[in-house]
């Protein structure tokens, strides 16, 4: 019975262990646009969870106590959808927020504070609660990531036609960025050694992203422009002429998130090339 008991304990444990992490955006008077000052926190948050396995996002706006019921709900929800938007434009998973909710006003009495207008200030905000996957899932070992750079140059190296199209396993990207990610780098290097050598091809460069809501692309943060996958396929597309693939065989375009994978969002930012003639070298 003890031995039972130690089992339950310890399994409620591992439920209750389940990390949190919050985050708070503040709004001005009547207003659900991300203030300047409150967006770049909010990047900044982003920037801290993207290494977090995340088993759910819960968003919750809120207003001060001005403004009837109806109009406090309805702008308490238009900011929690404003922080959903900034979450899908810089590539998380819509499927883990679960909640996106206005409750309205916060009581004035919830907040110890002696000035009613900042009090007012502090309720104009939309809360993130951020639950992390309890254990983390495992990820790759080292020889299934050398089973994947394997694959992509042997099929760069062994026979090849107009229309193959493979994805270049383990180049990916940092969320919201065209930057590889830094375990990417050696395979993009000896992906554009083979393409060196292999004269005889012609590809366009395909760019994907991940977690976009329909058919937008995501929003580049270094750019700010809404063209994230086109700036993976230059990004590449530059790394490769600038080791000596000419710029005659190659083309590059987004294909924004027509066409996810299915599993693990980090696979869906992602580049593939697509043959598109074979001939004699140039």
């Amino acid at each position: 019975m003890k031995k039972i008991l130690v089992i339950l304990f310890l399994f409620s444990q591992l439920l209750f262990a389940q990390k949190e992490m919050t985050h708070e955006v503040y709004f001005e008077t009547g207003k659900y646009e991300i203030p300047p000052t409150e967006h770049n926190r909010l990047l900044i948050f982003l920037s801290e969870i993207e290494g977090v396995d995340v088993a759910k996002v819960s968003i919750y706006g809120f207003t001060d106590d001005r403004g009837s019921d109806s109009y406090n709900l309805n702008l308490s929800q238009e900011r929690a959808n404003s922080i959903k938007a900034i979450f899908s434009n810089n590539e998380f998973d819509e499927s883990i927020i679960t909640n996106v909710d206005g409750k309205g006003e916060i009581l004035l009495k919830l907040v110890k504070e002696d000035d009613i207008n900042k009090i007012r200030g502090l309720n104009r905000k939309v809360e993130i609660i951020v639950s992390s996957v309890f254990p983390p899932k495992p990820k790759d070992s080292p020889e299934v990531v050398e089973a994947k750079k394997r694959e992509a140059k042997e099929i760069l190296k062994g026979e090849l036609k107009a229309g193959d199209k493979f994805e270049l396993n383990n180049i990916l990207f940092k969320t919201g960025y065209s930057k590889l990610l830094p375990e990417s780098k050696e395979t993009l290097k000896e992906v554009a050694q083979i393409l060196v050598e292999r004269k005889d091809i012609y590809f366009t460069i395909q760019g994907h992203v991940c977690c976009t809501q329909n058919s937008r692309d995501a929003i580049d943060r270094q750019t700010k422009k809404r063209n994230l996958s086109v700036a993976r396929a230059k990004f590449i597309y530059d790394y490769l002429a600038k080791q000596g693939v000419s710029k005659r065989r190659m083309k590059y375009v987004g294909m924004r998130r027509k066409f996810p994978l299915g599993g693990d969002p980090k696979l869906d930012r992602r580049v593939e090339i697509l043959i598109t003639y074979v001939g004699t070298s140039d």
